[in-house]
């Protein structure tokens, strides 16, 4: 290593990324008695500012509840309980807490959970470190690893740790660090694209999915006076394609609404209509969570849920590998947690076909479209589709 100085230094656990994953590691680790050092390379007002979707389904606020970070992480946050699909303009709506017995989800977006997280993590005096650059985990594969990453005054540090756990993205370090023998990945690209935009416009009073012959769109609440929308476009739609004017204009047509008031954009993003996997989840002392694992599309809002069920399940078996010598369940990490992605990634791909296939014929022809809108009408004429709808909603 190089730089002014060098520190070395030793923990039990070093997280590497401090989004939803590791942060929800980090702080169950806290509540587990298992010390840990989380290395973010962006600065705290980045992490803190970076807006991203997500609703935490009902089994990822359980994970919270029982780990006792409910009260930090869930309070004043609303249930989502209803669901609007609007079907060439038509409405129709799915009472998710009626079908599921009473397990709605919540609405946290997860900036807010982020920030929350991250609050928490250092007000209960958690080591977390931001700006640090050139993380570098070695010796995973053997029984010793190390991390080594440059402090933002240019001092140099190794960490010694006993486990290492990669919550840094799909383009981050530790999945590239992986030889790329020792995992398989699986990928699938829909053909299509998303727009996602943020505005300061009145939320809606439900959740909203619109499916017409136009192309799909949704509308979601962001907070009482934010809302967040999502339009189907090109999957090499770039900004310019997209100006404010058009993207008003094609969401009063989506959703069937000419008098959506428009308003200030403050973020404009596309986004990639993929799914990837790896297996396994694991490459000797190395854990994979959340994004460096698996990517999945926004159709469900599964993304946010799948980061916090694998931290909850790699805290459980640190917890048991540390204070009790027992490392049967990280033996078991990666195939307990991929049982769990492929049923969300399966879901949803079947979402995602039904709501865009459902509507717009080019996609996949005319035969597929009534396929996709036979399957979306069975929501809301068969009791067992509609509460097989609501338990995959809910985070089975």
């Amino acid at each position: 290593m190089s730089g002014k100085t060098s520190r070395r230094e030793s923990t039990e656990v070093v997280v590497i990324g401090a989004g939803p994953a590791g942060l929800t590691l980090a702080n169950l680790l806290r509540q587990a008695g298992v010390e840990c050092v989380v290395l973010e390379r962006q600065s705290r007002l980045y992490v803190e500012q970076r807006q991203r979707a997500g609703i935490l389904d009902h089994h990822g606020a359980r994970v919270f509840e029982e780990w006792g970070l409910a009260d930090t992480v869930l309070a004043g946050m609303p249930q989502e309980t209803r669901f609007e699909f609007r079907v060439d303009g038509e409405q129709r709506f799915l009472d998710v807490s009626a079908i599921t017995e009473g397990r709605p989800g919540r609405l946290v977006p997860q900036q807010v959970l982020v920030g929350r997280l991250l609050a928490r993590l250092l007000e209960s005096g958690g080591d977390l470190r931001f700006e640090a650059a050139e993380v570098t985990p070695h010796g995973v594969g053997g029984a010793a690893p190390t991390v080594t990453y440059r402090d933002a005054e240019g001092r140099t540090h190794e960490i010694v740790c006993s486990y290492v756990a990669g919550c840094d993205g799909h383009h981050g370090v530790s999945r590239a660090g992986v030889p790329a023998h020792a995992l398989t990945t699986y990928s699938h690209d829909y053909g299509i694209g998303w727009l996602t935009v943020l505005a300061d416009v009145p939320p809606p009073g439900f959740p909203l999915m619109a499916i017409t012959a136009h192309g799909f769109a949704a509308h979601f609440p962001r907070g009482p006076r934010a809302s967040r929308f999502y339009l189907q476009c090109a999957p090499d739609a770039t900004a310019a394609d997209w100006p404010d004017e058009r993207i008003w204009a094609q969401l009063r047509l989506r959703l069937a609404d000419k008098d959506l008031p428009d308003g200030p954009i403050g973020e404009k993003a596309f986004v990639e209509m993929r799914s990837h996997v790896v297996d396994p989840m694991r490459y000797g002392r190395l854990f994979l969570v959340g994004d460096a694992a698996h990517i999945i599309t926004p159709m469900g809002g599964k993304g946010m849920n799948l980061a916090v069920a694998d931290a909850d399940v790699l805290a459980r078996a640190l917890r048991a590998a540390v204070r009790e010598g027992d490392e049967e369940p990280l033996a078991a990490y990666s195939a307990t947690c991929l049982e769990r992605v492929w049923q969300h990634q399966e879901f949803s791909r079947w979402m995602t076909e039904m709501t865009h296939e459902a509507g717009d014929e080019s996609l996949a022809g005319p035969f597929r479209r009534r396929l996709a809108r036979a399957r979306l009408d069975r929501l809301f004429t068969s009791g067992p589709a509609a509460r097989a709808f609501g338990d995959m909603m809910a985070g089975g």
